[in-house]
């Protein structure tokens, strides 16, 4: 019974830890990618806010899919008249994080 509990305490530890580590990757990532040049988590610049973001595709389940590809591609229209470029300096990999993260905005 106790190495079973004990063994739960350390799952549950692991996945906080890697919970937290993946918010500072991705706010890491957000910083140095050059998206914080027109976006901010919650204050509309440039670009929109990313807790808009995540309010405007929330509950859709091809929305982190919608990101990256306009993270990778850019994209325009969406948001109004000024086109998002595309970003060749962040990877799928690190696209696919960054959309995550903003969908937890």
């Amino acid at each position: 019974m106790k190495k079973s509990f004990v063994s739960i305490l350390m799952l549950g530890s692991a996945l906080a830890m890697s919970s937290t580590a993946f918010a500072v990757d991705a706010e890491t990532l957000f910083k140095s990618k050059a998206c914080a040049a027109c976006h901010a988590i919650d204050t509309k610049m440039v670009g929109p806010a990313y807790s808009d973001v995540a309010d405007k595709y929330a509950g859709q389940g091809d929305a982190a899919t919608i990101l990256v590809d306009s993270v990778l591609n850019g994209s325009k229209g969406k948001w109004g008249p000024i086109p998002m470029p595309p970003n060749a300096a962040v990877t799928e990999e690190e696209a696919k994080t960054l959309a995550e993260w903003i969908l937890e905005q």
